[in-house]
């Protein structure tokens, strides 16, 4: 690892606040992902009732 001097501090920092927000819009990413696949499995699945009508 190269020797950062004083800004040893503001490299790591930075680093570690971007993992944190790639992981966060990963996490929101597959959150939201899961939502909206359910939802639509609820819209088919009243569309097949409907059409049995």
């Amino acid at each position: 690892m190269p020797d950062l001097g004083k800004y040893a501090d503001a490299v790591i920092w930075s680093y570690v606040s971007t993992i944190a927000l790639l992981v966060g819009l990963v996490a929101v990413t597959l959150w939201q992902g899961r939502r909206v696949k359910q939802a639509l499995q609820e819209v088919e699945a009243r569309q097949e009732g409907a059409g049995d009508a």
